[in-house]
């Protein structure tokens, strides 16, 4: 997606380690109008797949979820917590990713009122790095009993092996922008 990968080289910032800062546009500020664009980009990749949920990881990912169901015809978008709120009861959905950016173990938690066994679950996120949050978020779709019907992220970092640790879901992946490169201070897309 064009006006993204524009947006990444203009105002992304490599601070090493793999870590990409693009909040002026994501990650703490939004640009509404290029979110809705990734919205449209992939909801078109995965209309075929006919999900019936959208589930994402709190905070990041919830904005290009739900960008992409009002796209695909205002679906539900159900986002995992980090912290179990008292209006959460038990039992839960509940697994656990480490956190690149944040360090340390994230526990992921969905309330079985929200996602059920008949669901057709697309997972969007804003990032595909290492993949392990989204192999989080599709092993609770699996506890569920819910179908994987595809995973989605704005922004893949190919370097990192993400793909490559997720295809054993065998469903499709796609991202709005790809980037293949971060050494030496870089930012290189596909």
């Amino acid at each position: 997606m064009e006006a993204l990968k524009q947006r990444i080289l203009q105002e992304g910032q490599n601070l090493g380690r793999g870590i990409l800062k693009i909040d002026s546009f994501l990650n703490h500020q939004i640009d509404a109008v290029l979110m809705e664009q990734v919205g449209l980009f992939l909801a078109e990749r995965f209309a075929d797949t006919r999900p019936t949920r959208i589930l994402t990881a709190e905070v990041s990912g919830i904005i290009p979820a739900v960008m992409v169901a009002k796209a695909l015809d205002n679906l539900p978008v159900i986002y995992a917590r980090k912290h179990k709120p008292i209006t959460m009861q038990e039992p839960v959905f509940v697994d656990s990713a480490p956190s690149h950016t944040k360090g340390g173990e994230v526990m992921l938690m969905v309330s079985p009122e929200f996602l059920f066994a008949t669901d057709r679950v697309l997972i969007v996120d804003d990032f595909l790095a290492s993949g392990r949050t989204i192999d989080a978020l599709a092993r609770i779709v699996q506890h569920s009993g819910a179908t994987l019907v595809g995973i989605a992220a704005v922004v893949e970092k190919i370097f990192e092996g993400g793909r490559d640790a997720l295809v054993h879901w065998q469903v499709p992946i796609e991202s709005a922008a790809i980037i293949s490169d971060m050494s030496d201070g870089q930012i290189i897309l596909d």
